[in-house]
Order: structure tokens, then sequence, then C-alpha cells
């Protein structure tokens, strides 16, 4: 009887020597299978990116660039320049204002010489432009022996293609004395 308890004992201890040592076992494989299989799969987080997104320093496009020796990226080679991007726009030059001819200068003739009663030189000047202009008339005073008493020069507006009576004044102490009248035939364009 007491050889049977002392053997029950035993295999009691036993028993529970080798479920401790299987449990043990079991246990350490399942965390060394774990271990290995966080290690595992032959991906590191240097070469691979698991997340789905492009490592850094690739061109998404697959287009090659170059740097620079202070390590910044190089466009200078690339097929984009930025300056072919936008056409550059093409100088217009506006048409230059034509000028306007030079004035042609007009004509002048005598309608009537000053006199006592009437002391003003009558003159005729015709402007030949195509525009309006200004023109100077040159008339002069003398008396019976051809001394000029009076010589005066005035400006004259004349339309164009036209012709205007002017009236040269004559008013002096020798308006008693006057003669003779003298129209300079070419009337210059001032303007």
């Amino acid at each position: 009887m007491y050889m049977r308890g002392r053997r029950l004992r035993f295999v009691a201890v036993a028993a529970m020597v080798v479920l401790a040592l299987t449990g043990f076992s079991s246990g350490g494989d399942r965390g060394n299978s774990s271990q290995d299989g966080s290690d595992g799969g032959g991906c590191s987080s240097s070469s691979q990116d698991h997340d789905g997104s492009t490592p850094r320093g690739s061109d998404p496009l697959g287009s090659s660039s170059t740097s620079s020796p202070n390590g910044e990226p190089d466009d200078s080679g690339t097929s984009n320049d930025r300056s072919g991007d936008t056409p550059q726009p093409t100088p217009t030059t506006s048409p230059s204002s034509s000028t306007a001819p030079p004035l042609k200068d007009g004509t002048a003739v005598l309608v009537h010489c000053a006199s006592l009663e009437d002391p003003y030189g009558t003159v005729e000047i015709s402007n030949p432009n195509g525009r309006d202009a200004v023109l100077n008339v040159k008339v002069s005073f003398a008396d019976r022996n051809g001394a000029v008493l009076i010589d005066t020069g005035t400006q004259v507006s004349v339309p164009a293609k036209g012709k205007t009576t002017y009236r040269v004044p004559a008013t002096s102490r020798y308006t008693d004395k006057i003669a003779q009248c003298e129209v300079d035939p070419v009337a210059t364009a001032v303007w």
C-alpha cells in the first residue's frame, strides 16, 4: 500500500515535469517563430517601402536628372526647357506716321499802291499748298526817285490752294511822299 502511493506520486510528478517541459518548449518555439516571422519576408526598410509610395530621390515619370556639384538638381540638361515652354511674342512695329511734305512758298502780287488818300498797299497772296499756310509778305514804299521810305514785312494766313487780299499799312511821316510800291513776288512759307 505504501509502495503504491509512492508510485502514484512519482507518476504525478513525472507528468507535471513533462507538461512543464513541453509547455515551455512550445511557448519558446512560438516566441521564436513570432520573432522569426517579424524578421521574415525578406524585406527591409532600407530597400522597400510597404506603403506604396515612391522612394525619395526617384522620378515618378522616369526621367533622368543630374545633380549639380552643390547637390541640387540641375535642370539645364532636361528636355523640357522652361524658356521653350511659352512662345515669346514677336515684337510688332507700329507704322510711323508719314511726315507732312514741306510747304511751298506762295506768290504775292501788288493790287494797289499806297497814297496820301489811301495809305495802304493792297497785295494778293496765293497759297499753292494742299493745306492752310502762313506766308511772309514783304512790301516796300518808295518816293519818286526810288528811295525806299518804308520797308515792311508781315505774315498772312492763306487757305489751302486759295488766295487772300491783304492791305499793308504805310502810315508814317513819309506817306505824302510815297510814289512807288514794290512787293516781293515770293511769299515765303512760314508754317
